[in-house]
């Protein structure tokens, strides 16, 4: 039995959250009883004017019973709390583990030991420098399809691009600079493969076995937080045809490429004409002695160079994509001429949203400008051009801009052939027509599986595979959280590449969020967060409708779509604009998320709130002279927002972005 005293108008329902029960009610000398439902019944109803009542439990458990036993009396607290002793903002250990040193595993490198304090960081590369994608692609004409003023970390702009579109050699470069300049090599295990992932519910830890690439030393690691960053082109998709592995040429898919191969008087085929297909054949085209065979599966748009408007505005030459060493002087010595070239390329890349939807005026244009451009490109050989041109919008595909791809096919030295292959043999190809295609090399430019889940088994709540959680399509949270799997992010997961605007921002912002996560768990010491089922399907089905008026859903196969490229379902894209995402992702909705709080069900849940005093004003080493940080931290310039006088709504800040945080 439970005793709890009831303080009209204090605690009207003194029994919250628990079980169905009997409440006595003491009036006088005598008493009567009655069943109520606290959840549906105020007990003040139930004991009109009495002094006391009796709790009794019945068969029903009451949940919440440690914080009920002592008292009912909001204005006393549970006798069995005892303050943690640490200043509220001590930050607890924690572990993380990232899985890709590319540039999401760079940015976590950066921002997590910046704004977090206590956490024991250790980012997981399996290749033998960071880099990512842009490590492992060394195809000939590898390059960014959007131009590198926009490709680049916003706090590091690199004014030394020598193209409007920077090759790969080039990015790579910028990356591991990156890595170095902000010391995330600290953290960063080169050579080391993830094999397995596996969540376990009574430590509330990942648990990682890893084998050491150079070595084969096989170890285990645990975490507190997960965060898979392997990117959306990182797992090879290989062509499915029959007869592949028997090719006794030189066989090779785009993102492992062979180096030291020698391409000159060779007949090479390029299957797909996709983005890296589009940078391939023109680099191919150009060596001596060489026969390029182009295998096209599919209709799509070669879309003019993004940043054209840019360069034009600028007073550049949008045919010339390179910067002379005087221009790149340039803007190593005068910012302002950088920052001009930037926020240009910027404000092009977030002002054509309104192309992604199929009846937009912008989309119209496109088609029209787009499909005149193709068929001038391809007038030596119009039968190309009546092949490629698609019935479907400009997006539905990812736009490929191609410069020299089209100009490429039209070359004597290049045959475009749209007869499908049936079979692969020991010297060429077969076609469907019967035609024998024989071949030195065989290029599969067939792009990746986007949104899958790592190579790695990962296995959550009650051994749930992720593999099996993301069939028969992949869905997160928001594009980083996955219901079944607590404490574990994805960076460019499911839902989060940009169908216009800057994907390093993107990237950036979910970098931000996961870091503002962490940060929740680590200080209100929680042990786990997890996506709620619901607030998963509330996602996906947020997705559908709104992809439903884009022209993402026009009939194309992309590997924005699900089922490797062929589904109904989009999971490539975020459903809106960059500074849509941005937004979004600003402030977390944490009721969006289950906890679990480290000190147990029926403890108090502000014991968080620690001593009662910060770590800034804390004396450090015992010295009462020196502190934690600077007790007047909040008078310092960098911490004041000062209003603007008379009219304070007209603040510059808050009339260039959102007004929400």
């Amino acid at each position: 039995m439970a005793i709890a005293n009831y303080v009209p108008g204090h605690n009207p329902d003194p029994g919250a959250h628990a079980m169905r029960g009997t409440v006595e009610v003491r009036c006088g000398g005598g008493f009567r009883q009655q069943a109520i439902s606290p959840r549906k019944s105020c007990l003040n109803r139930a004991v009109h004017g009495a002094a006391s009542l009796t709790f009794h439990r019945d068969r029903e458990l009451v949940p919440l019973r440690d914080r009920l036993l002592t008292s009912m009396d909001p204005t006393q607290p549970p006798a069995r709390l005892i303050l943690k002793d640490e200043p509220l903002d001590g930050h607890r250990p924690m572990k993380v583990r990232v899985v890709g040193a590319g540039f999401s595993g760079i940015y976590l490198g950066i921002r997590i030991p910046q704004r977090l304090r206590n956490v024991d960081l250790r980012i997981y590369e399996k290749n033998e420098d960071v880099g990512g994608t842009w490590w492992v692609n060394r195809y000939p004409g590898c390059a960014c399809d959007i131009p590198s003023h926009s490709y680049q970390y916003s706090f590091n702009p690199n004014p030394d691009w020598s193209a409007l579109y920077a090759p790969q050699k080039e990015i790579c470069t910028y990356l591991q600079a990156t890595a170095r300049k902000y010391g995330v090599m600290r953290f960063v295990k080169l050579s080391h493969m993830v094999e397995s992932c596996k969540w376990d519910d009574g430590a509330k830890k990942w648990l990682l076995s890893i084998r050491r690439v150079d070595t084969g030393e096989a170890f285990e690691d645990d975490a507190d937080v997960l965060v898979l960053a392997k990117g959306i082109l990182s797992d090879p998709a290989w062509p499915n045809i029959p007869g592949l592995k028997r090719f006794k040429g030189e066989a090779m898919h785009s993102a492992l490429w062979k180096e030291d191969y020698d391409f000159g008087q060779k007949r090479v085929g390029v299957i797909g004409n996709g983005s890296s297909a589009i940078q391939i054949v023109p680099s191919l085209q150009k060596i001596e002695g060489t026969r390029v065979l182009c295998f096209a599966r599919s209709k799509t748009w070669i879309t003019n160079p993004f940043g054209d408007s840019t360069m034009l505005r600028l007073g550049l030459d949008p045919t010339k994509f390179g910067f002379s060493p005087e221009q790149r002087q340039e803007f190593v010595d005068n910012p302002d001429k950088l920052f001009e070239l930037r926020k240009a390329v910027e404000l092009d890349g977030n002002t054509i949203h309104a192309m992604s939807f199929r009846d937009s005026d912008l989309q119209r244009m496109a088609v029209e400008m787009f499909g005149t451009a193709m068929k001038e490109r391809l007038a030596k050989k119009p039968e190309i051009a009546e092949f490629l041109l698609p019935s479907f919008g400009i997006g539905c595909r990812r736009n490929t801009p191609g410069p020299g791809y089209l100009e490429a096919l039209v070359e004597d030295n290049v045959e475009f052939i749209t007869d499908p292959i049936d079979k692969v043999t020991e010297t060429g190809v077969v076609l469907q027509s019967g035609r024998d295609v024989p071949l030195d090399a065989l290029v599969c430019a067939t792009g990746f599986n986007a949104s899958a889940p790592p190579p790695f088994p990962v296995y959550g709540k009650s051994g749930l595979p992720l593999q099996a959680r993301f069939t028969p399509y992949p869905e997160a949270y928001l594009s980083m959280a996955v219901d079944s799997f607590p404490n574990m992010f994805l960076m460019l997961g499911p839902n989060s590449a940009i169908g216009s605007g800057s994907l390093t921002i993107m990237l950036e912002t979910e970098g931000d969020y996961i870091v503002k996560c962490i940060r929740k768990l680590q200080k209100e010491d929680y042990a786990t967060m997890t996506a709620r089922p619901e607030r998963v399907a509330d996602w996906s089905a947020y997705c559908d409708e709104y992809f439903k008026k884009t022209v993402y859903t026009d009939r194309c196969n992309s590997w924005y779509r699900s089922q490797g490229g062929r589904g109904e379902r989009i999971t490539g894209l975020w459903p809106g604009s960059t500074l849509h995402a941005v937004e979004a992702l600003r402030a977390p909705r944490w009721e969006d998320f289950e906890w679990e709080s480290r000190d147990g069900e029926g403890a108090n849940r502000l014991r968080w709130l620690g001593n009662g005093w910060s770590v800034t004003h804390t004396p450090k080493d015992g010295k009462e002279d020196e502190f934690g940080g600077d007790p007047a931290w909040y008078i310092e310039p960098m911490f004041v927002s000062i209003p603007p006088e008379e009219r304070p709504e007209e603040d510059p800040e808050f009339k260039m972005r959102p007004f929400s945080h």
